[in-house]
């Protein structure tokens, strides 16, 4: 199947070489083949990480407790509320979720050929997220007489978790969806100007993959602490 595509992209040679003997057309059709497909990977790779979707998320942690007494007393566990009341505490994070392409996963080996149409499977989408902010004039909190005041500890902790939760949300945002449009609308002007037809370029995505599947980095706690 491959073939009958390359001998297309050989026939202006074969044309211009009439007087030549028979070993010279097929020489220079076999060089056409692999520099044509060097050059298509080539010009693709070049995209690098090429970041497709990006997606803005307002989220609101919320934390309450209540102080309680625990252990154990001839080997029976309890676990009593103290009655010295409850703190409660809202935090506001606005985070920027980036979806993106890595092409260095990007090979010859992803590009198919069949009767002049190319079919260009693309590396799977992934997702960072790149920036989280709380915004402190927004945080709001309750702590009851008796109790202590969260400490930074807490807090930082707390903000962690708001960030995991947000990743958890991904696979529910579309980003992968937007991220595949995205990276089709940029990629086909690229192959169109090595000599296809826009109508002959397919831009698809490997089967199996799903958002459940897409991988997910936080890239603002690359130690993941």
């Amino acid at each position: 199947m491959r073939k009958l595509y390359l001998l297309i992209i050989a026939l202006p040679l074969l044309l211009s070489c009439s007087g030549k003997s028979d070993e010279t057309p097929q020489v220079e059709a076999i060089s056409t083949r692999a520099d044509t497909m060097k050059m298509l990977v080539a010009h693709i790779q070049k995209c690098n990480k090429l970041y497709a979707a990006d997606v803005k998320v307002h989220k609101i942690i919320t934390h309450a407790d209540q102080a309680s007494l625990k252990g154990s007393i001839l080997g029976q566990q309890f676990d009593i509320d103290l009655p010295v009341g409850e703190r409660k505490i809202a935090i506001p994070i606005d985070a920027t979720l980036k979806g993106f392409i890595d092409f260095s996963k990007f090979s010859a080996e992803d590009v198919f050929y069949d009767e002049g149409k190319i079919e260009i499977t693309l590396p799977d989408p992934e997702v960072e997220l790149t920036s989280s902010k709380v915004n402190h004039d927004e945080v709001s909190s309750y702590v009851a007489l008796f109790r202590s005041n969260f400490t930074d500890a807490e807090l930082a902790r707390y903000e962690q978790q708001g960030r995991a939760s947000i990743l958890k949300s991904v696979p529910e945002l579309g980003i992968d969806e937007r991220t595949r449009q995205s990276a089709a609308r940029t990629l086909v002007p690229i192959i169109s100007q090595l000599g296809f037809d826009e109508q002959d370029i397919t831009i698809t995505f490997r089967k199996g993959f799903t958002s459940k599947s897409m991988r997910v980095t936080d890239e603002t706690n690359p130690s993941g602490k």
